[in-house]
């Protein structure tokens, strides 16, 4: 028997030959957390290019501090993006992975052309504020549903996305 994972609005078939699941969290919860980790897996991943995108093109006197600070960011998210896809299969759903897939989760929109350096500032703190909402949203389902691994993983991830839309409004200060 398969059973159908929603990613957007595609639908996956999931095979259904291994054991069943049975962690204390029903199907259906299982299916609406996976499907707000989608939509948290495909900001993070489009935050975590626009920042690595940046990194390369940044120009102008704050190009040694904002290189290196993006460089950290970049980085950090995206060890951040495993975690979020490894959750997503634990729960026993697909991950999305593609450009087409992320577009179609993301509510964040990237820029057509490379921005000035204060522009760049201005759409990470924006970036991160985004993530940061669409975790908290993620939270409060993964919370009601009792599913303390992925509502420590949110925490996580919150914490960092408020530090670094903080640290990088202060340089528009």
């Amino acid at each position: 028997m398969a059973k159908a994972a929603k990613l957007g609005n595609k639908t996956e078939k999931m095979s259904d030959k291994g054991l069943p699941i049975d962690i204390g969290i029903s199907d259906k919860d299982r299916s609406v957390v996976a499907a707000e980790l989608s939509k948290m897996l495909a900001d993070s991943y489009t935050l975590y290019l626009m920042t690595h995108n940046f990194h390369w093109n940044v120009t102008g006197p704050l190009f040694n501090t904002l290189h290196t600070m993006f460089m950290t960011q970049y980085t950090e998210e995206w060890q951040a993006l495993d975690a979020i896809a490894e959750r997503i299969r634990a729960l026993g759903h697909y991950a999305p992975g593609t450009y087409a897939q992320y577009a179609e989760l993301s509510s964040i929109s990237e820029p057509s052309t490379v921005p000035s350096a204060e522009e760049m500032i201005h759409l990470l703190v924006r970036g991160n504020e985004a993530v940061a909402k669409t975790a908290r949203a993620a939270f409060k389902k993964a919370d009601g549903v009792d599913d303390q691994p992925t509502a420590d993983l949110l925490t996580q991830r919150l914490d960092i996305h408020e530090k670094n839309a903080w640290m990088l409004r202060s340089l528009l200060q």
